[in-house]
């Protein structure tokens, strides 16, 4: 990684330009600089002397008005989803926050190398990280280059000097903006009759290829998944308008087949959407979804909860109607769908920043489990005027396992491997008690069983309480879970504005002894808590503890602040209570000791 990018580089520059500021700074060179419009390229002699020249002049040296960025050159074949992050903060505890993060903490600012689940996530941090700015120090990101790649392939497009480009276009490069922005929309996906898959794909897959170019989008058909099932789910994959021209060939292809086959049964249009986002779509009383009837001039039914899993989180959306009707209906659903998509995203946006690559698919509480909606939502969809694409084959349901999963798992884990159990007071308002619990207590046992948790809500405590007590108890797991499925059904039935952030208190009881290793030498450690989770951590003073000798540390905040604050205090406590255990006895002699008690 001796070889370094130089961009944001001002037209007027020159080679003689950058060789007297790395002359001026110290920094020898390899080689001669080659300068393009807008960027250059240099060799350094080796690593350490590259890494001197990011310090010092990314971002800080000026050139004929502009601030140059350095960073290592790594070609695109070569790009893996490994980044590393420096000069952070010298006291932030990384280390203890993410289990999948390496750190290195001897020098004055800690390394971070981070290993992503998709190139296109690494890509993804790389740009909102790099510069960010965390108390004071600016983070610095780069790629750790794949070994293993061919770095010395020909270049595409005829490069000269073994350069391969390097993916979109940055500021002052050449190209800037002709290439089209990737759309990020939330595919469409359908269920079809087995019976008319074929007809959908064509002969030798003319048929599909044909709707693909025509409507410039991505179409995978999961034929594999559900052996023997009477339906199969399609993805589409493209923006809004080219998801509904392609919805509605689908449609028209279908409806011939039938004619074709003397197949009299009526074919609605059914489309799959996550459970997260029919609660909007509905609307209160079912009055979104009323309008859409009327407007259109459609029959629309929406599949139960009941038939929901921890493997199918998608609700099924039956339209009924004339094809044109039906896609008029399309269209409407998934502009609700999309905005509930987008709005959830936005809320989180904040916590992008503070943990870079944090997939937003996890657990559930995004669509992204459901089979055939990887964790890109969308990224892949071909710019207008591609071709684009489809496939035949499984569903992409992804092969990395959840960011978060490992991230809480790493916490609280006791020596036996076992995650331990966990109790936590979740606050909701009084009147979404009935939507949490729902009919007949459908909706609880159902959360119970998706989340793995036991799940209770308290009495009431007076005739006019406005906050009803959930008690959840699981491992870390469990914990993420249900909290996130309980903040996003708050939002889902409308107890919270479209553009308001749900924010919950939850409790946490710690026993009395820790509770000053959670406030820390004057309140320095829930300062930080609070600074680095952006959730209220207060434990109440002049707490009489319980007669468990406990007492409670509140946490508020939005889902993943307070999530993160309650990873860091149950840290904290498995800290405390690694230290209350005693010590082996010299050669195994004598009895263990007894466990110091407090009262």
């Amino acid at each position: 990684m001796n070889k370094l990018y130089i961009g944001n580089v001002s037209e007027e520059a020159s080679a003689e330009d950058l060789e007297t500021i790395f002359e001026q700074w110290k920094i020898p060179h390899s080689g001669p600089f080659l300068v393009k419009t807008g960027y250059a390229f240099v060799d350094c002699p080796d690593e350490k002397i590259a890494m001197k020249a990011i310090d010092i002049l990314s971002g800080k040296v000026d050139l004929h008005g502009k601030l140059l960025e350095v960073e290592h050159s790594v070609p695109k074949r070569q790009r893996s989803c490994k980044l590393q992050i420096r000069n952070i903060p010298p006291h932030m505890q990384w280390e203890s926050m993410l289990s999948l993060l390496t750190v290195n903490t001897d020098t004055d600012t800690a390394v971070v190398n981070v290993r992503y689940g998709a190139k296109d996530q690494a890509r993804q941090a790389m740009e909102k990280l790099n510069g960010f700015l965390m108390e004071n120090f600016a983070l610095k990101v780069s790629y750790i280059p794949d070994e293993m790649a061919t770095a010395d392939a020909p270049p595409l497009g005829g490069g000269r000097r073994g350069f391969v480009p390097r993916g979109p276009p940055r500021s002052g490069s050449p190209g800037m903006g002709a290439r089209p922005k990737l759309q990020s929309e939330v595919p469409l996906r359908i269920l079809v009759p087995t019976q008319f898959v074929g007809a959908i794909i064509g002969k030798e897959g003319a048929t599909i290829r044909n709707i693909t170019k025509q409507t410039h989008s991505k179409i995978d058909i999961h034929r594999k998944e559900n052996a023997g099932a009477a339906e199969k789910p399609i993805t589409v994959h493209s923006t809004p308008e080219g998801c509904s021209n392609a919805c509605r060939t689908i449609m028209e292809i279908m409806q011939k087949e039938a004619l074709d086959t003397k197949f009299t049964e009526e074919i609605p249009l059914k489309i799959l959407a996550h459970n997260n986002f029919v609660g909007r779509l509905i609307g209160k009383e079912g009055r979104n979804l009323k309008k859409i009837e009327v407007d259109t001039e459609t029959k629309i039914t929406i599949s139960p909860l009941q038939d929901l899993t921890l493997y199918n989180p998608e609700r099924t959306i039956t339209v009924k109607g004339s094809i044109e009707a039906c896609s008029r209906a399309e269209e409407e659903v998934m502009k609700k769908v999309r905005e509930s998509y987008e709005n959830d995203v936005a809320a989180m946006n904040l916590q992008s920043n503070l943990i870079p690559g944090l997939n937003l698919n996890a657990l559930g509480l995004f669509p992204g489990g459901a089979p055939g909606m990887g964790p890109s939502m969308g990224h892949n969809v071909p710019p207008p005027g591609a071709q684009g694409g489809y496939s035949f084959g499984s569903s992409s349901f992804g092969g990395e396992g959840p960011f978060w999963a490992s991230v809480l798992s790493g916490s609280s884990q006791p020596v036996s491997g076992q995650p331990e159990s966990e109790t936590v007071h979740l606050f909701i308002p009084a009147l979404a008690v009935g939507a949490i619990i729902g009919k007949q207590g459908q909706h609880i046992k159902q959360l119970s069983r998706y989340a793995g948790a036991s799940i209770k809500v308290a009495p009431p405590e007076g005739m006019d309480t406005k906050q009803r007590m959930v008690i959840i108890a699981g491992p870390p797991e469990a914990q993420f879970k249900a909290q996130g499925r309980i903040f996003g059904k708050l939002k889902e039935e409308n107890f919270f504005g479209p553009k308001e952030e749900v924010k919950l208190e939850a409790h946490i009881k710690v026993p009395s002894f820790a509770a000053g290793r959670v406030i820390g030498k004057g309140g320095k450690t829930v300062n930080e808590l609070q600074n680095l989770t952006s959730a209220e951590v207060v434990v109440p003073r002049d707490q009489t503890p319980d007669e468990n000798d406990q007492v409670i540390v509140k946490i508020t905040g939005h889902f993943y602040a307070s999530q993160l604050a309650q990873r860091k205090i149950q840290e904290i406590l498995s800290q405390v209570r690694r230290q209350q255990q005693p010590k082996p006895s010299p050669r195994g002699e004598g009895p263990p000791l007894p466990r110091p008690s407090r009262k």
